[in-house]
């Protein structure tokens, strides 16, 4: 709140809102709203372009104005916005332009029809699978354009989360990220019960974990009288001994960060939900919703948790070995590419959080780098999923070929899509050139600088571990052969041509794994200078 007056004769005081600050959340949210109104006066045959014109438009848009905001947060620091709701930092800043980055290369891929003219979207989401009115629907090409306001709105909601000055804003920014992607989820256009089966497992999971989360809310404003995290960390400051109602708050709010970026025991809904989803959204939640959960337990973990770190710490260090365990281990028994990459994620939480619990400036900027790098590889690794598919005997194209065994020898059939995939896969394993080298170096340097060198030595072992199955992919995209015994059992397999949105998006996700892997200090020097929280 920058200033403010009193309304003759009612008391009421209305806030005088900076809204510059607001810019790039405004952009992205307003758009949503618009694309709404679109679904209802706009021509069925025009909505597509429009949406997606839209949607593409507010994103580099809200990523304008990050570029914009940036000189004065770096002079300043950074600036309260609402009264303290909203904080916009370096790292708040920094997080949201990744945010809408991220969503513009991944909108690419969700908007792709590919060269049968459908996309990944069911027809109809009302549709019972497999009824008559499914069939219609599709023999009439229906489409669901409700799906880029959708992510419009996700992405907004993704916006606000690591920018949430207050625990109350900090969970309506969970609920706005989340009940979008719940939906998306579920749209599948093929496997259709499989889809609703992960939007389901989603919603019913993060609906547990959003209680706990509230619940923890309300523990620590019993502990401060304050739902504002500056408050709650100047209580915890003066706080002598352990308090139950800080500590068993702290940890419920924690639990619902943790279980957005996948953590360890709180994973479960990954492989399944990732598998399961159309895999454009995959892609969108994986990179996405990731840099939006870190950004918030960043917060949660620098602003509030220094004063009860020690008794935190044993609890936080568990979590960070078992992810990496679970996720790493897991990946080695999985045949879907989509459940090998969904434990994959859960691998990278974990190596992701050696950086957040240094609690080290460096850990800040190591996560944000991380972040990126992983972000533009996994967006381009499902994009490439997106690209290989089942076909019957009539050569029909039936769904994503998703079995290990119907990616051998494709690197022969399509070199360049297989050697992007085996260029993210690399990136992901931490080969020197890619950008998860770079990443990995952080958060690890990170964690050694920060005290906690053991969970460094356990992310190094994790990755050595994990470099197995990435080159086992290698191996079978260039060095083995279908077999006539694969086809019968799993399906023919032959690679769409894109309508060119997919490439693109593939195209930029290869241009940013080199380029941060090859030229990383622009990219360091930014989130170095950004690495710093204001309460």
């Amino acid at each position: 709140m920058t200033g403010a007056y009193t309304a003759v004769g009612t008391g009421f005081t209305p806030p005088d809102v900076d809204w510059a600050p607001l810019a790039p959340v405004l952009l992205v949210l307003g758009a949503g709203v618009a694309g709404v109104l679109v679904e209802a006066f706009v021509p069925q045959r025009l909505r597509r372009p429009v949406q997606l014109v839209l949607a593409l438009a507010a994103t580099a848009g809200a990523l304008v104005a990050v570029a914009a905001l940036w000189a004065g947060v770096r002079d300043t620091g950074g600036t309260v916005v609402l009264g303290g709701s909203m904080i916009l930092d370096g790292p708040a800043l920094v997080l949201q332009g990744m945010v809408a980055l991220l969503a513009l290369v991944a909108l690419l891929v969700v908007a792709d029809r590919g060269q049968n003219g459908e996309d990944a979207f069911a027809p109809q989401a009302a549709a019972v699978p497999g009824s008559q009115y499914e069939r219609t629907a599709t023999e009439q090409g229906l489409a669901q354009t409700e799906v880029y306001p959708l992510v419009l709105f996700a992405s907004g909601g993704m916006m606000i989360f690591p920018a949430a000055g207050d625990l109350l804003t900090m969970f309506v920014a969970l609920e706005v990220l989340s009940l979008p992607l719940y939906i998306l989820s579920g749209l599948g256009r093929r496997h259709r019960l499989w889809s609703q089966e992960a939007a389901m497992k989603y919603f019913l999971l993060g609906a547990f974990t959003s209680a706990i989360f509230l619940f923890g809310v309300a523990l620590l404003y019993g502990f401060a009288g304050s739902v504002r995290l500056s408050v709650i960390a100047e209580a915890t400051a003066t706080t002598v001994g352990l308090d139950p109602l800080l500590l068993g708050g702290v940890v419920m709010v924690a639990i619902g960060l943790l279980f957005k970026v996948g953590a360890v025991p709180f994973h479960a809904w990954t492989p399944d939900v990732y598998q399961g989803a159309p895999t454009p959204i995959t892609g969108f939640m994986a990179a996405c919703t990731k840099v939006a959960a870190f950004g918030a337990l960043l917060r949660l973990v620098y602003v509030v948790v220094p004063a009860v770190e020690w008794d935190l710490r044993p609890v936080l260090w568990a979590v960070v070995i078992l992810t990496i365990a679970v996720g790493t281990l897991a990946s080695l028994a999985q045949q879907d590419m989509k459940r090998i990459l969904g434990y994959s994620a859960i691998a990278h939480t974990g190596f992701i959080l050696t950086g957040v619990v240094a609690l080290d400036v460096d850990g800040v900027s190591g996560v944000l780098f991380y972040l990126l790098a992983y972000g533009a590889a996994v967006i381009g690794a499902f994009a490439v999923v997106t690209l290989v598919r089942s076909v019957d005997a009539q050569g029909r194209v039936t769904g994503e070929a998703t079995h290990l065994n119907q990616w051998a020898g494709l690197g022969r059939r399509s070199p360049w899509l297989a050697g992007a995939f085996c260029l993210f896969m690399l990136s992901f394993a931490g080969i020197p050139l890619t950008a998860g080298f770079i990443g990995k170096f952080a958060v690890f340097t990170a964690a050694v600088d920060g005290g906690a060198t053991p969970l460094a030595v356990a992310g190094v072992v994790g990755s050595a571990v994990a470099v197995f199955f990435y080159i086992r992919i290698v191996m079978v995209l260039f060095f083995s052969s279908r077999s006539p015994e694969a086809d019968r059992v799993h399906g023919a397999v032959t690679v769409v041509r894109s309508e060119g949105l997919t490439t693109v998006a593939i195209g930029l996700a290869v241009v940013a794994t080199i380029g941060l892997g090859v030229l990383p200090s622009p990219v360091l020097d930014l989130v170095g200078e950004a690495a710093r929280f204001i309460p």
